[in-house]
């Protein structure tokens, strides 16, 4: 057992998955050092993203909605960790807060509310999606499809499909599973829809400076899941993607190599390209996912191209 002298503040959205997952970090932290329960404090803190809901995130600020009050705490002193879902954090953040800890990641998958299928959806059909990845898909799918624009915590999104708002949307399964909604639409296979790079990863995040929590962190660290995810991450970095960018894809680990599969789309999903790269243990910073950009981005239209910057240096973190 690891001795901390004080309850450790852990800030967090206040949706109901992001208390969820909040409570998971904090139960693994109590469970791995031995402590009792009162040892992690949940700080809520509401972000510019729970704020803002009339409008796509592309259009009023990307993924830093979601993070940047947690970041002023955490430098602030006012938290000691943050949580987040993984894929809604920027892929280069301030270098004076890193990704200590990740949770094993949960199921990757894009669930379907509203129909059994993608073919099952009648023609012009209206879901409900803010992200221009999801858009990008379901266009490329079903060009017949009219997308609706839809922010909100699942509840929400649910409750409009229940009102007849919309007739379908799609989520995270994950997110479905960690509320307990795991059996209430379609999971769409990942050789028919691939993921946002980064779904279903808990990430912890702290000040760089604070060496007395980084070894508390590491008892709680998935290290297969942070090593796809980080991939992922440097992937994001090199296309200069960010929350207006349609790109999908994941990692995956097989005999000590770690496997990245993606996707980069026009906004109307008429035109794609897919890349798949092979990353031996180590060999993060030899240049392969530069490489995989670089093809990728080569050969796409113009109509993809504009929709990223290309390579971007910044944080490994």
């Amino acid at each position: 057992m690891i001795e901390h002298s004080s309850p450790l503040r852990l800030g967090t959205r206040g949706s109901p998955l992001a208390l969820y997952q909040a409570r998971a970090v904090a139960a693994a932290l109590c469970a791995a050092h031995g402590w009792p329960g009162t040892m992690v404090e949940i700080v809520e803190i509401r972000t510019t993203g729970d704020i803002v809901r009339n409008r796509a995130l592309a259009e009023i600020g990307g993924k830093a909605l979601w993070t940047m009050e947690l970041d002023h705490a955490l430098l602030s002193g006012e938290i000691d960790l943050a949580v987040h879902s993984m894929k809604d954090v920027e892929a280069i953040r301030p270098p004076e807060i890193g990704i200590a800890a990740m949770l094993p990641r949960e199921d990757i998958r894009e669930c379907l509310i509203g129909a059994s299928s993608l073919v099952g959806l009648p023609l012009g059909a209206r879901v409900g999606t803010s992200s221009p990845r999801r858009a990008a898909q379901l266009l490329r799918a079903r060009p017949d499809l009219t997308i609706m624009p839809v922010r909100g915590n699942v509840a929400t999104r649910l409750a409009k499909v229940e009102a007849n708002e919309i007739d379908a949307t799609l989520l995270a399964a994950a997110g479905l599973i960690r509320l307990g909604y795991e059996d209430l639409g379609a999971i769409i296979p990942l050789d028919a829809m691939l993921p946002a790079l980064q779904q279903g990863a808990i990430g912890v995040e702290s000040c760089t400076a604070r060496t007395d929590l980084w070894p508390l962190l590491a008892r709680i660290d998935h290290k297969e899941t942070h090593r796809c995810v980080s991939l992922e991450r440097l992937f994001l970095r090199r296309l200069g993607g960010g929350c207006h960018s349609p790109v999908a894809g994941y990692a995956t680990i097989h005999e000590g190599s770690a496997r990245l599969d993606v996707e980069i789309f026009s906004a109307d999903g008429r035109e794609w390209r897919r890349g798949t790269a092979t990353v031996a243990a180590g060999d993060e910073a030899s240049g392969i996912i530069t490489s995989l950009v670089d093809t990728m981005l080569a050969d796409a239209s113009v109509s993809i191209r504009h929709l990223f910057n290309g390579p971007v240096e910044g944080p490994a973190t």
